[in-house]
């Protein structure tokens, strides 16, 4: 032994060898990092888990250590990802072609499942970016384009992900948001097209507002009318004679001093009646 302690290279050796044996049994596991322990291809264990509602460095983070050359460290992060959708077309319920460009974001909060399933972050990525393009052409589908500019598309990306985690469950990920990008119609002919569906559906709905304000008029104009008319006849009824000389100056008014809609005058009337006239009755005083 005390020729090994003199030897130089049996000494460099002997630290070679125990800093390698120190390097399989000690690894330092960072707080954004989960580490699952896989001894023979099996996981055994997982370090520094997440947890909703720990905060970071409170579930395991640091020194660690694990059989050296029996035990494998598999390394998961423990933030929030996001996975690109692949632009897709989706036909919205009036028939408009649309390109969708939507990603979502997951965290990996059961490791042991997540290594089972897919043995690598990657994989989880590649499984969840089709089906998050499906789940979109499904949800977008049972609805229409006008739906992507109103309120509803709050609740639209909320079945979204709700979908997608039923499935993303399957891989130990959760779906923490789903977004739409970018929602456009196709260049071109179809671009043109659904302009003018657009502009055809708009103004069919003016024209049908237009004759309820047609139709909302005439009934409170014949309610007025109706009014008016009951009014002239109580009056008629209460005094005869003053109703008589009421209408009868209406009648100069629009027989002398005629006037367009707006009110204007429409210039002088020349007419020649006999003093003795009935019409004139008016102008004769009363007796």
């Amino acid at each position: 032994m005390s020729r090994v302690l003199v030897n130089p290279i049996a000494i460099a050796f002997l630290a070679i060898v125990l800093l390698i044996l120190a390097g399989a049994t000690f690894s330092t596991v960072p707080e954004t990092k989960q580490a699952v322990i896989v001894r023979f291809g099996q996981a055994v264990r997982v370090i520094n888990p997440y947890h909703e509602g720990v905060d970071f460095g409170r579930t395991g983070a640091g020194l660690i250590a694990r059989y050296p050359f029996i035990e494998q460290i598999v390394w998961i992060d423990k933030r929030i990802q996001s996975v690109e959708m692949t632009r897709q077309q989706v036909l919205s319920t009036d028939q408009y072609r649309l390109q969708v460009d939507a990603f979502a974001r997951y965290r990996i909060v059961d490791p042991l499942q997540m290594y089972v399933a897919a043995q690598s972050e990657d994989r989880v990525s590649d499984q969840l970016q089709p089906l998050l393009g499906s789940a979109i052409r499904n949800e977008l589908g049972k609805r229409p384009f006008a739906a992507l500019l109103s309120p509803e598309r709050g609740q639209m990306m909320a079945n979204i992900r709700s979908a997608l985690n039923v499935i993303a469950a399957q891989y130990g990920a959760q779906i923490v948001d789903v977004r739409i990008k970018k929602a456009d119609l196709p260049e071109g002919t179809p671009l043109d097209s659904a302009y003018a569906r657009m502009r055809t559906a708009r103004e069919q709905e003016a024209n049908s507002i237009k004759a309820q304000g047609y139709k909302q008029a005439k009934i409170i104009r014949a309610e007025a009318d109706a009014e008016a008319a009951n009014t002239y006849a109580e009056a008629y009824g209460k005094d005869p004679d003053f109703y008589d000389f009421y209408r009868a100056m209406q009648s100069y008014e629009l027989t002398f001093a005629p006037t367009d809609a707006q009110g204007k005058a429409q210039g002088r009337s020349a007419i020649i009646l006999s003093p003795e006239n009935n019409y004139l009755r008016e102008f004769q005083g009363r007796k």
